[in-house]
């Protein structure tokens, strides 16, 4: 997924990774959460999912 927030950002945007326990994974963008598995069924997001998180990310880096 970190490669997809490249791909619209490039050196605009900052990956950072911290391991977490029992699968957590979270994309802070700016201090605000826009993708939280526990919030999401504890499901891993599917393509259509990661294309509207990075389309988050380009209007973020747009706006």
């Amino acid at each position: 997924m970190a490669t997809e927030f490249y791909s619209v950002g490039g050196g605009d945007v900052a990956v950072t990774v911290t391991p977490g326990d029992a699968g957590v994974l979270q994309v802070i963008v700016d201090g605000d959460t826009i993708y939280d598995k526990s919030q999401e069924d504890n499901q891993t997001p599917h393509l259509n999912r990661v294309k509207e998180l990075k389309a988050i990310v380009q209007a973020r880096l747009a706006g």
